[in-house]
């Protein structure tokens, strides 16, 4: 089956948790948005599907998926979808379910570390909003970071197949998910990171230990990575890295 991925063009954001998966299982897929016009892709493609009214189950927003006569929204639903079609689950509902749920919690994560640079509303512009910023910022990297990140390695710690793994004896889309936290991390809280990394080491070499497996290295080394920006979920003010 061929994949289409809808997302915005510039940005890693929610859709690189979903890029991710299709690029460790070299999955057939197009990115929508960032595809050609002249071959009826780009932007208006995704926008013209978005505001189709023929769409019966409308996706709230992007990332959503297009699988056959399927379109799927959410990140952990599309990964749900996705999981136990390209092998980035162990067989069996409760190990699903687990890596699902595993998959809820970075979201809840993703979140957090957005209101960082958000907190009041989205719709504001970062520098309407800098003091609730720092405030934020600095809570979530005193105590929000240390809370997901200790929960994270414990799982590590648990898992009776495999510290290297969340489940089971092999990578998970949630392991992949996890890179791209760390990943993300390291680019907006540079010096936070390297205060925090020495009390995760099960979650930094989970990191190192994705980055190093074939598809996903040359997935990072080519131009299909958007690097991060700070128009995505992750954004990198010194101000805020305290």
């Amino acid at each position: 089956m061929r994949y289409e991925l809808y997302y915005w063009p510039g940005i890693q954001g929610r859709g690189e948790f979903v890029r991710l998966a299709l690029e460790e299982a070299g999955a057939d897929y197009v990115d929508v948005a960032r595809g050609s016009e002249r071959r009826g892709l780009g932007m208006a493609a995704m926008m013209e599907l978005m505001e189709s009214p023929e769409v019966a189950r409308l996706p709230f927003a992007p990332p959503f998926l297009k699988a056959g006569k399927q379109l799927i929204g959410q990140t952990a639903n599309i990964l749900l979808f996705l999981g136990p079609r390209l092998g980035l689950v162990p067989r069996g509902e409760a190990a699903r379910l687990w890596v699902h749920q595993l998959q809820l919690t970075i979201a809840d994560f993703i979140t957090e570390a957005h209101d960082t640079h958000h907190p009041i509303g989205s719709g504001l512009y970062y520098e309407e909003q800098k003091p609730e910023a720092r405030r934020r910022a600095g809570d979530f990297l005193e105590t929000r970071v240390p809370k997901f990140f200790d929960y994270f390695e414990s799982i590590l710690q648990r898992n009776p197949e495999s510290d290297e793994w969340l489940v089971g004896d092999a990578p998970s889309y949630a392991d992949l998910s996890l890179f791209q936290v760390i990943a993300g991390m390291r680019y907006a809280f540079p010096k936070a990171m390297k205060r925090l990394e020495p009390d995760y080491p099960l979650l930094v070499a989970l990191h190192d230990r994705v980055a190093a497996r074939r598809r996903i290295k040359a997935y990072l080394k080519s131009k299909r990575r958007i690097p991060f920006n700070n128009d995505g979920i992750f954004r990198a003010y010194k101000e805020l890295d305290r």
